[in-house]
């Protein structure tokens, strides 16, 4: 019993270190947003500003011109990228789980085998087919390669295997059919992957740095990733105006998660037959 004692001090005592040394990096980048250039230049690791200042954040709204159209455009591709996975994703998976057609398992094993490309092999092809469409530097240049994710069209696949057949049987006696059934009945009780999905993608296509870098070259559509880079120069990188880029570039993200964390959790003890 007391060897259990110090087993649980220990495992507090290893996760409020982890926290901790988590937590140093944002905590010291907050920080960084309200002091002056100088201040940082100097050296030093202190928390606290010595002459705090909110010039830094005045100065990306209303000197930076570009700021405002970077975040905007961040929003548009991230939320569209979102919702585009949470319904292909969800359909496919179910297609792959619940409907016997020809070349089922053939489409299954070509998803996992996507799964084993890294992303860098795909960008050169993705930028030739997107010159050719003319979609360089669009929003639909952005948005459509990122409209389907392998990843997840297996997590929902995995998902709705398990789903209660029963329920879908009942909708059939209903009168449902099979968009009906997965719509009214099996989408609404999927809330816990849906969720999850909805906090990995969003973060994913909101953070998304590499593919904005090879197809934008328009200032204007620089998502906000791509437009923070504007702050770093040859000669002199402005690191105030970026930390306090940064802060404004994670509340979204934060948000996100902290809506959506509830259902997240819940899908760890999910049986299929709740909400």
């Amino acid at each position: 019993m007391k060897s259990n004692r110090w087993l649980i001090s220990l495992l507090y005592l290893v996760l409020i270190t982890y926290t901790l040394i988590t937590l140093l990096p944002f905590a010291w980048a907050f920080a960084t947003s309200f002091k002056s250039l100088a201040e940082i230049s100097a050296g030093g690791l202190s928390l606290l500003p010595k002459n705090f200042t909110l010039a830094n954040y005045q100065t990306i709204f209303v000197q930076e011109p570009l700021f405002g159209r970077w975040l905007m455009n961040s929003a548009i591709v991230a939320v569209c990228i979102t919702l585009l996975n949470l319904l292909f994703n969800s359909m496919a998976g179910y297609a792959l789980a619940r409907i016997q057609f020809p070349g089922n398992q053939v489409w299954f094993f070509l998803i996992l085998a996507i799964l084993m490309v890294p992303g860098q092999v795909t960008l050169l092809p993705k930028f030739l087919i997107l010159k050719s469409f003319g979609w360089l530097n669009t929003y639909q240049g952005l948005i459509v390669p990122s409209a389907v994710n392998a990843t997840f069209i297996f997590m929902m696949r995995q998902f709705f295997l398990n789903f209660p057949k029963e329920l879908e049987e009942a909708a059939a006696l209903d009168g449902l059919g099979r968009f009906g059934t997965f719509f009214q009945i099996v989408l609404p009780l999927a809330k816990p992957a849906l969720a999850a999905q909805t906090i990995f993608v969003f973060m994913g296509s909101w953070n998304e740095f590499l593919m904005p870098l090879v197809i934008l070259s328009d200032p204007e559509m620089f998502t906000l990733p791509l437009g923070l880079n504007a702050f770093k120069g040859q000669y002199v990188s402005y690191w105030n105006y970026i930390m306090a880029a940064s802060m404004i570039f994670t509340l979204p993200a934060l948000a996100v998660y902290a809506f959506f964390n509830r259902y997240f959790i819940q899908g760890v003890a999910f049986t299929g037959g709740k909400g």
